[in-house]
């Protein structure tokens, strides 16, 4: 029997790819899309303290960097015709390649809100870069800048543009090509070649979340919600494999998370939040669904840690803690100045870091009673912060509308 528990050990990894180096960040949140960072981070930061570089990328973007060994991945927009993704050196922030991507026109002429067109922060599987840049296509990249196949997945446009993040899973990556085609795709990571194609994705700027699954017949689940929906997929072939009532009639933009086998979604312009544990089939809202709440957030996407669930709203600058096992809100409380929060929280050293649109930092711990024990003023005054920083070896990056900042302990 040891034998066998093993042996499925290693099936689930292999289904789940690689693991990450511990100071790896490759996607969208971090290692699981968790937000969660192996690190400990400075507790205070400006342009005179512990500021290592600062870089102004070709053009905008909204997206997050990614940050794999010694160097820093991102992309921007010149303008709907011109895309970029950019390779920087971790430690001086010195540009060491670009590769710049055609837009597929005609494109809108604007996004709202000035988010562009590079929101969507990109997927590294240790071997090559993964970009999406909506109708313009999925790209693939070596890592040396050289593009080695395009993908396209739909021609659909929206006033908000695309936001969602390509994932890695085995074999695949994944999109969420819900605002170009209504439909999320795998697409063999090595050739581009669509794998499969699930259709029914309404109204969702997600990420993609894979959740393993050990004790069922499928090892892991990819997850994403949609109006009204949270829906599950097999990532090896596309077969939905359950569903569940949120109750959220909105849109959906926050990325899920999960623990141990259970999601945990936040969202939607009327807000709300709910847990729905995986592993089940067809209509599961009555049998694994395991609680729903009002509070929630349009666009952040939450945190898990030690038995709760913590996030900051985007409009209202209102942190919350609620019990991940009963959805009770421990706490609703204002943080200071905080204008709210685009950005999705990011738990390092068992503190949340909120980064609220203005650019200022609060340091919150990850316990169930409020506390502020920092407060950073904006690196960039008068910046807007929309991107979701990133920690890695004790360094904090942190993305404007203009620049691209690395903080650290000097």
């Amino acid at each position: 029997m040891k034998s066998m528990r093993v042996l499925a050990g290693v099936f689930l990894v292999a289904a789940l790819g690689p693991a990450p180096a511990a100071d790896d960040w490759k996607q969208f949140r971090g290692p699981g899309g968790s937000g969660v960072a192996a690190t400990a981070l400075p507790t205070a930061w400006g342009p005179k303290q512990n500021l290592l570089w600062q870089v102004t990328p070709p053009g905008v973007g909204t997206s997050s960097p990614i940050v794999v060994g010694d160097k820093v991945y991102l992309t921007a927009a010149t303008d709907a015709a011109k895309r970029h993704v950019l390779c920087l050196d971790a430690a001086t922030g010195k540009t060491l390649w670009t590769a710049d991507v055609a837009g597929k026109l005609p494109e809108q002429d604007k996004i709202r809100e000035n988010h562009g067109y590079a929101s969507s922060t990109l997927a590294c599987d240790g071997e090559r870069l993964y970009a999406f840049f909506g109708k313009t296509g999925v790209f693939a990249f070596d890592l040396a800048g050289k593009q080695l196949w395009r993908a396209d997945i739909g021609d659909g446009l929206n006033g908000w543009g695309t936001g969602a993040s390509p994932v890695v899973h085995g074999d695949f990556v994944l999109v969420n090509a819900s605002v170009e085609s209504g439909s999320l795709v795998a697409l063999d990571r090595k050739t581009g070649k669509e794998a499969w194609r699930a259709r029914g994705i309404a109204e969702s700027w997600a990420t993609p979340l894979v959740v393993a699954v050990p004790a069922g017949k499928v090892a892991a689940e990819v997850v994403v919600p949609i109006f009204g929906k949270l829906l599950a997929f097999d990532p090896a072939t596309g077969e939905e494999l359950w569903r569940c009532d949120t109750g959220i009639q909105s849109y959906m933009a926050p990325s899920p998370i999960a623990h141990d086998g259970v999601v945990y979604v936040v969202g939607g312009r009327t807000n709300g939040s709910l847990a729905v544990r995986a592993g089940g089939r067809g209509d599961v809202t009555k049998t694994h669904r395991l609680w729903t709440s009002k509070d929630g957030s349009n666009v952040s996407s939450p945190v898990y840690h030690a038995g709760h669930v913590f996030w900051m709203n985007d409009k209202a600058g209102v942190a919350y803690c609620v019990e991940a096992a009963t959805g009770k809100a421990v706490y609703k409380e204002q943080v200071g100045r905080a204008v709210g929060a685009y950005a999705s929280a990011l738990l390092a050293d068992g503190k949340v870091h909120y980064l609220d649109r203005t650019g200022r930092t609060f340091v919150v711990p990850a316990v169930p009673k409020f506390e502020v024990v920092a407060t950073i003023e904006s690196i960039e005054p008068r910046g807007m912060f929309n991107a979701s920083p990133v920690a890695v070896g004790g360094r904090l990056f942190i993305r404007s509308e203009k620049a691209l900042y690395c903080v650290g302990a000097k």
